[in-house]
Protein backbone atom coordinates (compact mmCIF):
# COMPACT_ATOMS: atom_id res chain seq x y z
CA UNK A 1 0.00 0.00 0.00
CA UNK A 2 2.84 2.37 0.89
CA UNK A 3 4.54 1.75 -2.47
CA UNK A 4 1.30 2.21 -4.42
CA UNK A 5 0.40 5.44 -2.61
CA UNK A 6 3.95 6.73 -3.07
CA UNK A 7 3.77 6.09 -6.82
CA UNK A 8 0.33 7.65 -7.22
CA UNK A 9 1.46 10.86 -5.48
CA UNK A 10 4.78 11.17 -7.32
CA UNK A 11 5.69 14.62 -8.63
CA UNK A 12 6.95 13.07 -11.88
CA UNK A 13 3.88 11.70 -13.62
CA UNK A 14 3.33 8.79 -16.00
CA UNK A 15 0.05 8.03 -17.78
CA UNK A 16 -0.77 4.86 -15.82
CA UNK A 17 -0.56 6.59 -12.42
CA UNK A 18 -2.68 9.46 -13.75
CA UNK A 19 -5.34 6.99 -14.87
CA UNK A 20 -5.32 5.05 -11.59
CA UNK A 21 -5.44 8.18 -9.45
CA UNK A 22 -8.18 9.73 -11.60
CA UNK A 23 -10.28 6.57 -11.25
CA UNK A 24 -9.90 6.53 -7.47
CA UNK A 25 -10.62 10.24 -7.09
CA UNK A 26 -13.61 9.98 -9.43
CA UNK A 27 -15.12 7.32 -7.17
CA UNK A 28 -14.62 9.57 -4.14
CA UNK A 29 -16.04 12.56 -6.02
CA UNK A 30 -19.11 10.54 -6.97
CA UNK A 31 -19.57 9.46 -3.36
CA UNK A 32 -19.25 13.03 -2.07
CA UNK A 33 -21.57 14.42 -4.74
CA UNK A 34 -24.36 11.88 -4.35
CA UNK A 35 -23.89 11.53 -0.61
CA UNK A 36 -23.78 15.28 -0.22
CA UNK A 37 -27.24 15.45 -1.76
CA UNK A 38 -28.55 13.28 1.07
CA UNK A 39 -26.60 15.34 3.60
CA UNK A 40 -27.42 18.90 2.48
CA UNK A 41 -30.07 18.42 -0.20
CA UNK A 42 -27.92 19.74 -3.05
CA UNK A 43 -25.40 18.37 -5.52
CA UNK A 44 -21.95 19.86 -5.18
CA UNK A 45 -20.15 19.33 -8.49
CA UNK A 46 -22.80 20.55 -10.98
CA UNK A 47 -21.51 24.01 -11.75
CA UNK A 48 -23.43 24.11 -15.05
CA UNK A 49 -26.62 23.61 -13.08
CA UNK A 50 -25.73 26.31 -10.58
CA UNK A 51 -24.95 28.86 -13.31
CA UNK A 52 -28.29 28.00 -14.92
CA UNK A 53 -29.93 28.34 -11.50
CA UNK A 54 -28.60 31.89 -11.17
CA UNK A 55 -29.89 32.74 -14.65
CA UNK A 56 -33.31 31.25 -13.90
CA UNK A 57 -33.68 32.70 -10.41
CA UNK A 58 -32.77 36.34 -10.97
CA UNK A 59 -35.56 37.17 -13.49
CA UNK A 60 -38.17 35.48 -11.26
CA UNK A 61 -37.02 37.30 -8.15
CA UNK A 62 -35.90 34.16 -6.30
CA UNK A 63 -32.83 35.87 -4.89
CA UNK A 64 -32.30 33.35 -2.07
CA UNK A 65 -31.88 30.53 -4.59
CA UNK A 66 -29.63 32.69 -6.76
CA UNK A 67 -27.55 33.54 -3.69
CA UNK A 68 -27.03 29.90 -2.72
CA UNK A 69 -26.08 29.06 -6.31
CA UNK A 70 -23.54 31.90 -6.33
CA UNK A 71 -22.09 30.61 -3.05
CA UNK A 72 -21.69 27.15 -4.61
CA UNK A 73 -19.97 28.55 -7.71
CA UNK A 74 -17.64 30.84 -5.76
CA UNK A 75 -16.75 28.01 -3.37
CA UNK A 76 -15.91 25.65 -6.23
CA UNK A 77 -13.76 28.32 -7.89
CA UNK A 78 -12.08 29.08 -4.55
CA UNK A 79 -11.27 25.41 -4.03
CA UNK A 80 -9.77 25.13 -7.50
CA UNK A 81 -7.80 28.34 -6.91
CA UNK A 82 -6.47 27.12 -3.57
CA UNK A 83 -5.40 23.77 -5.02
CA UNK A 84 -3.71 25.46 -7.97
CA UNK A 85 -1.84 27.84 -5.65
CA UNK A 86 -0.54 24.93 -3.57
CA UNK A 87 0.67 23.05 -6.65
CA UNK A 88 2.30 26.16 -8.16
CA UNK A 89 3.96 27.06 -4.84
CA UNK A 90 5.32 23.52 -4.49
CA UNK A 91 6.66 23.54 -8.06
CA UNK A 92 8.39 26.88 -7.56
CA UNK A 93 10.01 25.52 -4.39
CA UNK A 94 10.99 22.26 -6.11
CA UNK A 95 8.80 20.27 -3.73
CA UNK A 96 7.99 16.58 -4.12
CA UNK A 97 4.71 17.18 -2.27
CA UNK A 98 2.97 19.21 -4.94
CA UNK A 99 0.13 16.70 -5.41
CA UNK A 100 0.15 14.92 -2.07
CA UNK A 101 -0.38 18.18 -0.17
CA UNK A 102 -3.68 19.27 -1.77
CA UNK A 103 -5.08 15.73 -1.54
CA UNK A 104 -4.07 15.60 2.14
CA UNK A 105 -5.87 18.91 2.71
CA UNK A 106 -8.94 17.50 0.94
CA UNK A 107 -8.91 14.56 3.35
CA UNK A 108 -8.73 16.89 6.35
CA UNK A 109 -11.58 18.95 4.88
CA UNK A 110 -13.76 15.85 4.58
CA UNK A 111 -13.05 15.00 8.21
CA UNK A 112 -14.05 18.53 9.15
CA UNK A 113 -17.23 18.28 7.09
CA UNK A 114 -18.16 15.02 8.81
CA UNK A 115 -17.68 16.40 12.32
CA UNK A 116 -19.40 19.72 11.59
CA UNK A 117 -22.37 17.90 10.07
CA UNK A 118 -22.62 15.64 13.10
CA UNK A 119 -22.48 18.61 15.47
CA UNK A 120 -24.78 21.04 13.65
CA UNK A 121 -26.92 18.80 11.43
CA UNK A 122 -28.94 20.71 8.83
CA UNK A 123 -28.77 24.04 10.69
CA UNK A 124 -25.97 25.41 8.49
CA UNK A 125 -26.75 23.98 5.06
CA UNK A 126 -25.25 26.93 3.17
CA UNK A 127 -21.92 26.49 4.97
CA UNK A 128 -21.91 22.74 4.35
CA UNK A 129 -22.76 23.32 0.68
CA UNK A 130 -19.88 25.79 0.36
CA UNK A 131 -17.58 23.34 2.16
CA UNK A 132 -18.33 20.47 -0.24
CA UNK A 133 -18.17 22.67 -3.36
CA UNK A 134 -14.79 24.00 -2.20
CA UNK A 135 -13.62 20.40 -1.77
CA UNK A 136 -14.89 19.42 -5.23
CA UNK A 137 -13.12 22.38 -6.80
CA UNK A 138 -9.89 21.40 -5.07
CA UNK A 139 -10.09 17.82 -6.28
CA UNK A 140 -10.93 18.67 -9.88
CA UNK A 141 -8.11 21.21 -10.06
CA UNK A 142 -5.60 18.79 -8.53
CA UNK A 143 -6.24 15.99 -11.03
CA UNK A 144 -6.37 18.53 -13.87
CA UNK A 145 -2.97 19.95 -12.90
CA UNK A 146 -1.21 16.62 -12.39
CA UNK A 147 -2.55 15.11 -15.63
CA UNK A 148 -1.88 18.30 -17.63
CA UNK A 149 -5.65 18.63 -18.27
CA UNK A 150 -5.92 15.14 -19.80
CA UNK A 151 -8.51 14.00 -17.23
CA UNK A 152 -11.00 15.51 -14.80
CA UNK A 153 -12.96 13.77 -12.09
CA UNK A 154 -16.11 15.81 -11.49
CA UNK A 155 -16.84 17.11 -15.01
CA UNK A 156 -18.92 14.13 -16.12
CA UNK A 157 -20.55 16.08 -18.98
CA UNK A 158 -17.12 16.59 -20.54
CA UNK A 159 -16.13 12.98 -19.93
CA UNK A 160 -19.26 11.63 -21.63
CA UNK A 161 -18.79 14.10 -24.50
CA UNK A 162 -15.27 12.76 -25.02
CA UNK A 163 -16.61 9.19 -24.93
CA UNK A 164 -19.05 10.15 -27.69
CA UNK A 165 -16.26 11.73 -29.74
CA UNK A 166 -14.01 8.68 -29.50
CA UNK A 167 -16.94 6.34 -30.21
CA UNK A 168 -17.77 8.39 -33.30
CA UNK A 169 -14.19 8.10 -34.51
CA UNK A 170 -14.26 4.34 -33.94
CA UNK A 171 -17.51 3.88 -35.83
CA UNK A 172 -16.35 6.09 -38.70
CA UNK A 173 -13.15 4.04 -38.92
CA UNK A 174 -15.21 0.84 -39.17
CA UNK A 175 -17.51 2.04 -41.96
CA UNK A 176 -14.73 3.84 -43.82
CA UNK A 177 -11.44 1.97 -43.31
CA UNK A 178 -9.71 3.93 -46.07
CA UNK A 179 -10.11 7.15 -44.09
CA UNK A 180 -7.41 5.92 -41.67
CA UNK A 181 -9.32 7.53 -38.79
CA UNK A 182 -9.08 5.51 -35.60
CA UNK A 183 -10.27 6.05 -32.05
CA UNK A 184 -7.86 6.36 -29.17
CA UNK A 185 -8.95 3.14 -27.48
CA UNK A 186 -6.78 3.72 -24.42
CA UNK A 187 -8.34 7.15 -23.91
CA UNK A 188 -11.82 5.71 -24.46
CA UNK A 189 -11.15 2.98 -21.91
CA UNK A 190 -9.87 5.52 -19.37
CA UNK A 191 -12.89 7.79 -19.85
CA UNK A 192 -15.34 4.92 -19.42
CA UNK A 193 -13.48 3.69 -16.34
CA UNK A 194 -13.63 7.15 -14.74
CA UNK A 195 -17.36 7.56 -15.47
CA UNK A 196 -18.06 4.07 -14.10
CA UNK A 197 -16.01 4.85 -10.98
CA UNK A 198 -17.96 8.09 -10.50
CA UNK A 199 -21.24 6.18 -10.86
CA UNK A 200 -20.17 3.43 -8.48
CA UNK A 201 -18.91 5.98 -5.98
CA UNK A 202 -22.22 7.82 -6.25
CA UNK A 203 -24.18 4.68 -5.44
CA UNK A 204 -21.96 3.91 -2.44
CA UNK A 205 -22.12 7.52 -1.28
CA UNK A 206 -25.90 7.67 -1.53
CA UNK A 207 -26.30 4.42 0.41
CA UNK A 208 -23.64 5.42 2.95
CA UNK A 209 -24.98 8.90 3.69
CA UNK A 210 -28.56 7.64 3.77
CA UNK A 211 -27.53 4.95 6.26
CA UNK A 212 -25.06 6.60 8.62
CA UNK A 213 -25.26 10.26 7.62
CA UNK A 214 -22.24 12.52 7.89
CA UNK A 215 -20.13 9.73 9.36
CA UNK A 216 -19.76 8.26 5.86
CA UNK A 217 -17.37 11.10 5.00
CA UNK A 218 -14.85 9.62 7.47
CA UNK A 219 -13.82 6.58 5.36
CA UNK A 220 -13.61 8.83 2.28
CA UNK A 221 -11.34 11.22 4.17
CA UNK A 222 -9.27 8.29 5.43
CA UNK A 223 -8.65 7.10 1.87
CA UNK A 224 -7.38 10.54 0.79
CA UNK A 225 -5.12 10.94 3.81
CA UNK A 226 -3.79 7.38 3.51
CA UNK A 227 -3.08 8.05 -0.15
CA UNK A 228 -1.14 11.26 0.46
CA UNK A 229 0.61 10.58 3.76
CA UNK A 230 3.39 8.23 2.52
CA UNK A 231 4.63 10.91 0.12
CA UNK A 232 4.33 13.68 2.73
CA UNK A 233 6.38 11.67 5.26
CA UNK A 234 9.33 11.51 2.87
CA UNK A 235 11.89 14.28 3.18
CA UNK A 236 11.07 17.06 0.73
CA UNK A 237 14.46 17.26 -0.98
CA UNK A 238 15.22 19.24 -4.07
CA UNK A 239 14.45 17.94 -7.51
CA UNK A 240 14.87 19.49 -10.94
CA UNK A 241 11.99 21.38 -12.46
Amino acid sequence: MFVVAHALMAHRRIPITDRLLATLLAAIAGAVNAGGFFAVGKYTSHMTGYVSQVADSLPTGNYALAFSACIAILSFVSGATFSSMMVVWARLHHSRHQYALPIFVQGLSLFGFSFSGHMFGADYVIIQLAWLCFLMGMQNATITKLSKARVRTTHVTGLITDIGIETGRALFGLVSPKSKIHADLQKLSTLMRIVFAYLLGGILGAVGFATIGFYFAIPLATVLITLSLPRLLISDGKHPR
